[in-house]
C-alpha cells in the first residue's frame, strides 16, 4: 500500500484555504505558483542562504551545529519536508530555523508556527532529540530572528491539520473555502472556485 505523506508547504496551502489541496491533489490543477512574486523572491532567498551562509553558526541563540536544507519524513506523523536549517543546539536540544520572505510582525502567523511545529517532529522523529523551539528569519526586515517556543498544543494543532488534509487527498473530500473574502482575490483558483 502506498503511504500519502503531508509537506509542511501543503499545510500552509491548506491553512491559506482547504480548497487549494482539493484542487491541487485531487484535480491535478496545477496552481502555478513559480509565476508569482512573492514565492520567486522566497526560492531565490533560500538557494542564496544556502551558498552564502554555509558557515555562519549563530552563537546568540547557543547553536553549536547546523546542517541546511535537510528532507526528513516521518511514516508515524506522514509528513515529509525539507527544513532550511536543523540546529544543534548548546543546551543538547535541537531547533527548525525558517527563512521567510516576510516583514516581521510581533505576533507570530498560524502558518509558520504550524510549520515550525511539524518541521520539530520531524526533527525529534529523526534525530532522536528533544525539540522546544524553532526559529524564523524575517528575511524583508534585515534578516530580524524571532524565537518560537513550542507547546504541546502547537503539535496537536498541526498533526490535527495533518489529518484533515489527508481526508481531503485520501476521500476526495470536498471541503469549505477559507473564511476570508479577500484571500479568494489572490487565489489563483478564484475562476474555477464554486
Amino acid at each position: 500500500m502506498n503511504t500519502v505523506s503531508i509537506t509542511p508547504t501543503e499545510v500552509v496551502e491548506y491553512l491559506f484555504c482547504p480548497r487549494f489541496i482539493y484542487f491541487m491533489e485531487c484535480l491535478k490543477i496545477p496552481q502555478h505558483e513559480d509565476l508569482r512574486y512573492k514565492v520567486l523572491m522566497g526560492r531565490e532567498v533560500h538557494e542564496r542562504k544556502t551558498r552564502v551562509n554555509r558557515e555562519y553558526v549563530r552563537k546568540k541563540i547557543g547553536v553549536v551545529d547546523k546542517e541546511i536544507s535537510v528532507y526528513l519524513s516521518s511514516s508515524k506523523y506522514k509528513i515529509r519536508g525539507i527544513v532550511d536549517e536543523v540546529l544543534s543546539l548548546a543546551d543538547g536540544t535541537m531547533a527548525p530555523l525558517e527563512y521567510k520572505f516576510a516583514e516581521y510582525r510581533p505576533y507570530v502567523f498560524k502558518t509558520h508556527r504550524t510549520q515550525l511545529s511539524l518541521e520539530a517532529l520531524l526533527i525529534q522523529e529523526n534525530y532522536g532529540r528533544s525539540v522546544e523551539k524553532g526559529f524564523l528569519v524575517y528575511v524583508r526586515s534585515k534578516n530580524f530572528l524571532r524565537e518560537v517556543v513550542f507547546k504541546p498544543s502547537d503539535f496537536d494543532n498541526a498533526l490535527r491539520v495533518v489529518e484533515e488534509i489527508l481526508k481531503i487527498v485520501q476521500d476526495g473530500y470536498y471541503p469549505k473555502k477559507a473564511r476570508s473574502r479577500a484571500k479568494c482575490a489572490d487565489c489563483c483558483y478564484k475562476n474555477i472556485c464554486v
